[in-house]
């Protein structure tokens, strides 16, 4: 885990990879029409817009966050009093620009670019004016269009905004098969998130829920075939329009009006937050505008897949709105963000000690393992606890019999209006403590707990007196309780005050461990798990039965680190939360003393692994992908912006299904958004081998540090060979070792040189290691590799960019 005093710091922009919402302008003081070549719009100068002939729309520099802007199209009036502009275009939305010396410029060769503070492109058209002036002009339908100029009534398009839409489309902007609409993350969190509105590959218009563990379609509804949804796939021009008169058609014979169809109102259709296609219309409203939704794909949200995430239930009701809740028996993985959903507080897999526990009107949608059909309920539990894959199963009555769903995934629980029940499998002392209740009751039942016994007093003038007395008596035993409790009370404030008195609390998931408790759980310290440059790891036992890790953290030790410090750096710690990620469970500090406590991976380091030869070629590949998906929420997504500085097998562990969780985050440390200059670091931080270029010249480090560093991994993964132990190669001339990268890159060189061509992947590829693989896959890990491993780290890919490659190959 963490080394508190060594976290790297890197100045990139002082708010994570996000647009949120926070205006720079709602109109603009100095109006411009039109953007020539050579001209350019400047952060410097925020209140400079492009703003359309009519004034409907404006596009300039949204600010969304301190020192964190992105270039977008908005309504230049805004939508309610004292409200944010409204967003319908995005250029950079994950990847904002500082608010100093950042630019759009039309350069003279016609190309759009978008730079940061330091030069560098961000975003750019890619576009080259052969013949005429290129103009960039800013268009009444809201379309920013990119001519051409060459003295003709029809100037030649060079590009326009209508073709890249984010998650907006407004009237008459067309849908094509090359376009996509991507909810934003959150309200206030203008970068990608998990739903996309596309056309399936069977060209039917399509919802996805693309989120941390899943993708599944979810619209149209899934259960249904395409012509009982009222699809046709019969067709191959994949392309739809919203009109401005509030009628949408698609080709594969969707369409809908919005229920104020005809009336002349601006409009657009936006993929909402939560996974809902809404079209809104702009309505006068006395002194103000505001935007009404006319239409929406679900009335009922709940059938949204992903809203609440794994192990949860989505309830729903006009007066609360949509509700995440945990299953019983889990607990919820993210306080702050139910799309992570709820994790078990057990250890699965207890044969001979698990029940069930029902759920009325409940169903989970998916991740059916076996159909048992025509059973009784005591068949169903039975096939359930002889699988230690079944999470549990539906129990549903069909034409007359009762058919058994069982599922190795709770996804998609949501509450319906018919009998259905799910039968969640849960350990024996979870199950008999479960309430059979609604979470937040049912409009389709009446709970038993309704109906109560009639209660009724009788009177008495002798019940009366021995009543007082009884009030009196107990009255008294109550104010001494309270008095008890308070001097005990405060002894043990005093007591704590004075041999902890720097004590500060943290992150609430957090536990304090005394020393004692931890020396206890590791047997005295006595089984070492690992070591290195942080401090020791010890495998222990919590007083819960949990399995942990316990490091003791040599430099806290040998430096005195101050503990209101350490506190602060294991806070931030804390809430690092991602499937990808180790987790921590809680931390010691007492005296000199300072140990971490988190999690315990069954299948120790990927370097372990490897050596030992326990992965195939399938386990190696979602390793690469959920390591490169975890190293991307450090840098781009989570509440702090982190370097890990120190990417390598040994810190990357696999749990008992191999699944990877990068750990030791002992180099690392915080960017700080309170600085302007790179930073500068006192000594080369990483292990040899694995390190960046950057390190050795004493260049800026950036979050590319650690996209080389997983570049070296992944062709380490792939070729079997180590970079630290990489022999010197016959034929060097310059009689040094050559490296990994070296070596892979000179086989695919010679094989490409070479009169009889080979597959080069072959030449390259661990030939220990067990099982199928797919070489256009193979050979897509390797391009993604080596493009991580450019020596100029502007070259390198984002951790995004690399989830990304790896998900959808070209």
């Amino acid at each position: 885990m963490a080394l508190p005093t060594l976290f790297c710091l890197v100045p990139l922009i002082l708010l994570p990879f996000t647009c949120s919402s926070s205006s720079s302008s709602s109109s603009s003081s100095s109006p411009t029409h039109a953007l020539s070549k050579g001209s350019s719009l400047s952060t410097d100068h925020k209140h400079v817009d492009l703003v359309s002939p009519n004034g409907l729309f404006s596009a300039g520099f949204h600010q969304v966050g301190i020192n964190a802007y992105c270039f977008s199209i908005w309504f230049t009036e805004p939508v309610t009093r004292n409200a944010n502009p409204t967003i319908v275009w995005t250029a950079n939305r994950d990847v904002p620009v500082k608010g100093k010396h950042s630019k759009l410029s039309l350069l003279e060769n016609g190309n759009l670019v978008l730079q940061d503070a330091d030069q560098t492109v961000v975003w750019s058209t890619e576009t080259k004016s052969t013949t005429g002036s290129p103009v960039l002009q800013l268009q009444n339908n809201g379309n920013l269009v990119l001519h051409q100029m060459n003295g003709d009534p029809d100037p030649y398009l060079l590009w326009q905004s209508f073709d890249y839409p984010t998650d907006t489309l407004l009237p008459d902007q067309p849908f094509t098969r090359n376009s996509q609409l991507v909810s934003s993350r959150s309200e206030t969190n203008f970068s990608s998130g998990f739903f996309r509105l596309y056309f399936d590959n069977d060209n039917v218009l399509s919802l996805l829920y693309n989120g941390p563990e899943i993708t599944s379609v979810y619209w149209p509804y899934p259960y249904l075939k395409s012509w009982e949804a009222g699809r046709s796939t019969y067709n191959n021009s994949r392309i739809a329009r919203l009109d401005s008169n509030g009628q949408f058609n698609s080709s594969d014979n969707f369409g809908f009006f919005v229920s104020d169809f005809g009336i002349r109102r601006h409009r657009l259709m936006k993929l909402d937050v939560d996974g809902n296609i809404r079209v809104y219309s702009l309505v006068d409203k006395k002194d103000r505008k505001n935007l009404e939704v006319q239409w929406q794909a679900f009335s009922s949200p709940c059938r949204i897949h992903g809203v609440c995430g794994p192990n949860s239930l989505c309830t729903y009701s006009q007066e609360t709105g949509r509700k995440c809740a945990c299953v019983h028996g889990y607990k919820q993985k993210n306080p702050v963000d139910w799309s992570y959903g709820c994790e078990p507080m057990f250890k699965p897999c207890q044969q001979g000690e698990e029940d069930f526990v029902e759920l009325r009107f409940v169903e989970f949608y998916g991740y059916d393992i076996r159909y048992i059909n025509n059973r009784t309920l005591e068949a169903c539990k039975k096939g359930c606890l002889q699988d230690c894959n079944c999470k549990g199963f539906q129990f549903k009555y069909n034409d007359g019999i009762y058919d058994c769903y069982l599922k190795n995934l709770l996804y998609n629980g949501y509450q319906l209006g018919f009998e259905n029940s799910m039968y969640v499998k849960l350990p024996k002392h979870l199950s008999s403590s479960f309430h059979p209740r609604f979470i937040h009751g049912s409009i389709f039942s009446c709970p038993d707990n309704l109906i109560a016994p009639i209660e009724r007093s009788y009177e008495g003038k002798h019940r009366s007196e021995s009543l007082k007395v009884l009030l009196w008596f107990g009255g008294a035993i109550g104010v001494l309780e309270i008095l008890l409790i308070h001097f005990f009370l405060y002894i043990t404030w005093k007591d704590s005050t004075t041999t902890a008195q720097s004590y500060f609390p943290i992150a609430s998931g957090f536990k304090r461990f005394t020393y004692a408790e931890l020396k206890k759980a590791t047997h005295n310290f006595s089984k070492e798990i690992g070591r290195g440059g942080a401090g020791v790891v010890y495998k222990g036992e919590l007083s819960d039965e949990r399995i942990a890790a316990i490091k003791m953290l040599k430099e806290a030790t040998d430096h005195h680190h101050g503990e209101a410090e350490f506190q602060a750096e294991i806070s931030t710690i804390g809430r690092l939360n991602h499937m990808n990620l180790i987790e921590t469970w809680g931390y010691c500090v007492e005296g000199k003393h300072r140990l971490v406590v988190y999690e315990y991976m069954e299948n120790g380091s990927l370097a372990k692994s490897l050596l030992s030869d326990k992965l195939n070629w399938e386990k190696k590949l979602e390793i690469a992908i959920g390591t490169a998906k975890g190293l991307a929420y450090l840098h781009e997504e989570c509440l702090e912006w982190v370097l890990h500085c120190d990417v390598k097998p040994h810190n990357i562990l696999l749990d008992a299904d191999y699944n990877p969780k990068v750990a030791d985050f002992g180099l690392s440390k915080l960017f700080d958004r309170g600085s302007t200059e790179n930073s500068s670091f006192s000594r080369i931080r990483g292990t040899r081998g694995y390190m960046a270029p950057e390190w050795v010249f004493n260049l800026p480090i950036t979050s590319k540090v650690d996209v080389y560093s997983y570049g070296v991994v992944i062709l380490e993964m792939i070729t079997g060979k180590s970079p630290l132990e990489m022999q010197q190669t016959s034929g060097n001339e310059s009689g040094r070792d050559q490296t990994l990268v070296e070596w892979v890159r000179g086989k695919i060189r010679d094989n490409n040189e070479s009169v009889i061509k080979r597959e080069w992947i072959e030449e390259i590829m661990d030939s220990s290691t067990i099982g199928e693989y797919e070489k256009e896959t193979m050979k897509n890990l390797v391009k993604v590799a080596l493009h991580c491993v450019e020596e100029d780290k502007d070259a390198r890919p984002s951790m995004s960019q690399v989830v990304n490659m790896l998900l959808h190959p070209e």
